[in-house]
């Protein structure tokens, strides 16, 4: 427990601009994650694919959000409201 409040602290020290970036990554990370099933490729391969670029998808979006922390997202929910 105390590692993961160590990574949560040092992940709220980047600014909000930072988090933003870091959040907006897991969008092309999700879109490759269910894009390659269409790829002709084996079956096992296309599980292993998707294992690893959907974890991906989601440490972006679990780090971005930390990194924004809850005042970070009320001030990005009050941008896309204008």
């Amino acid at each position: 427990m105390k590692i993961l409040a160590e990574v949560k602290q040092w992940l709220g020290r980047f600014s909000f601009r930072t988090g933003v970036i870091v959040l907006l990554c897991c969008i092309p990370c999700y879109i490759l994650s269910f894009a390659q099933m269409a790829l002709p490729i084996s079956v096992e391969m296309k599980g292993v694919l998707w294992f690893v670029l959907f974890g991906m998808a989601k440490t972006f979006q679990y780090g971005g959000l930390t990194i924004l922390g809850v005042e970070g997202v009320k001030r990005l929910k009050e941008r896309f409201k204008r």
